[in-house]
């Protein structure tokens, strides 16, 4: 791994676990479309699967009184059908068109959870069972499950400090379940992963992020966090969707 490749990822894992300890959210949505980049999309997935869990679990340990448990069991075992599905979509897809679904997906479910925010609101089972289908697939072949999180979220009026505590276990599961599923599928290129010695770099990344997300919890409103962090992934899906189109 580059020198410039590992300052910029470790950037995007910094900010990414900041964010999502102030919005919530945040680390997929900053760091996979950036390693996808520097890593390649198969690769650059696993790599943010695994600093979420790691992200996930330090903000949980924070917030674990707020956590609606009852949805957590409900969603759980739907993400794993969409995460088997997804993990199948990576073994099979060529690496331009899994950079195309990276930057498309996330482009798709933010523009959906910006048109659910004005029009409509929505309830019952059906939604929650399809959330998780999509959350699970989106998480395995893109690593960002978020968007289709806030889309529910947003057209559910779900109570933001709900939503951000119960994010997080539903992350601990879903990135585990996206690098099982993978590595048992054999949807990892053999000898493609980073370096030992960049996991421990990656893991004081994350440390550094939730503590400076610890900080700016206090201080920054959770609406202007999570609208830096969409304004990121935006960009970061576009690079992504822009590679994988030119090279198909």
């Amino acid at each position: 791994m580059e020198t410039t490749a590992l300052i910029a990822a470790c950037v995007a894992v910094v900010l990414g676990a900041g964010l999502q300890r102030v919005a919530g959210m945040g680390l997929g949505l900053v760091a996979a479309p950036v390693l996808t980049v520097f890593l390649g999309a198969s690769v650059g997935v696993l790599v943010s699967n695994v600093a979420a869990i790691v992200t996930a679990l330090l903000i949980l340990r924070a917030l674990r009184d707020r956590v609606d448990w009852r949805r957590v069991v409900t969603i759980l075992p739907l993400m794993l059908v969409g995460s088997i599905l997804g993990a199948l979509t990576v073994r099979e897809a060529d690496a331009a068109w899994l950079d195309v679904i990276v930057g498309g997906s996330v482009l798709v479910a933010l523009a959906a959870s910006a048109l659910l925010r004005r029009r409509v609101r929505i309830e019952g089972r059906s939604v929650a069972v399809a959330t998780g289908l999509a959350a699970g697939f989106m998480n395995t072949t893109s690593g960002v499950a978020a968007p289709a999180w806030t889309a529910y979220a947003l057209a559910t009026r779900w109570d933001h400090r709900s939503f951000a505590a119960t994010m997080q276990p539903l992350l601990v599961v879903m990135n585990t379940m996206s690098v099982v599923t993978k590595l048992a599928l054999g949807a990892i290129p053999a000898g493609s992963a980073p370096a030992w010695w960049v996991w421990p770099v990656l893991l004081v990344a994350v440390l550094a992020g939730v503590a400076l997300g610890t900080v700016l919890a206090r201080r920054v409103p959770t609406r202007v966090a999570s609208a830096i962090a969409l304004t990121v992934a935006v960009a970061g899906a576009i690079t992504a969707l822009l590679r994988g189109l030119l090279t198909v």
